[in-house]
């Protein structure tokens, strides 16, 4: 089994003001294809420096990252930003949808920087969104949807382009229990259908829905655990 990432002795530090502060302080993780991975830790434990690593947002200080067979440590801006756009799906919390556009067109967004036609945008946004049980509502912006139908289209868009890697950063943070569980039970289906998946969480509920929970504190991972 490939790994999809794979993280060696990752270091992160930030200068803020007169002091150095190291947000990574030598990690070490290797996550293979079609894993399910949650990542949990405190504020200031350095997950969301660690989820903008891999999701390709910043590059390390020192260290290794190789994703999908990558090295993506060290490159620069716009092939950083390529390697995200074919290789990563994000599910954000607060949706980042496009108010003017209808569903579709949310969908197609990351299409358009991959080059592809209008007319082959349009195919794969309406299997993605039917993929995500919204081929009712294609033609509906995001006023004219729940919550739990925009993170749905949030969802279809990260699926878009056959990505490599989900990755969901507090991916129920703004919805109600209900439609957090019915979300969740969408990202299973994702799972058992052959795609890798990180969640990036606090909360544990959330995180039990993932086969693998990997807990962070002072900058490195303090637990790794397999959930049966």
């Amino acid at each position: 089994m490939n790994s999809v990432i794979d993280i060696k002795e990752i270091k992160k530090n930030y200068q803020v003001g007169n002091q150095e502060v190291h947000a990574l302080a030598g990690v070490d993780l290797k996550i293979m294809r079609n894993e399910y991975v949650a990542i949990m830790g405190p504020s200031g434990s350095g997950k969301s420096t660690l989820m903008n690593i891999i999701g390709c947002l910043d590059t390390p200080s020192n260290g290794e990252y190789w994703l999908n067979g990558n090295d993506v440590s060290r490159l620069e801006d716009e092939k950083l930003s390529a390697i995200r756009n074919k290789e990563i799906g994000f599910i954000f919390q607060t949706f980042n949808l496009l108010a003017r556009y209808n569903a579709i067109d949310n969908v197609s967004v990351p299409l358009i920087y991959a080059g592809y036609s209008k007319e082959t945008r349009q195919d794969l946004a309406k299997k993605s969104l039917t993929q995500v049980g919204l081929s009712d509502r294609m033609d509906h912006k995001p006023n004219e949807l729940s919550g739990g139908q925009r993170q749905r289209v949030a969802i279809a868009r990260a699926l878009v382009n056959s990505p490599s890697l989900i990755l969901a950063d507090e991916p129920t943070g703004n919805l109600d229990s209900k439609t957090s569980e019915e979300i969740m039970r969408l990202l299973n289906d994702l799972h058992k259908k052959g795609n890798t998946i990180i969640v990036v969480t606090h909360e544990e509920d959330i995180a039990r829905h993932a086969k693998r929970i990997i807990r962070l504190r002072d900058g490195v991972i303090e637990k790794d655990e397999i959930i049966e």
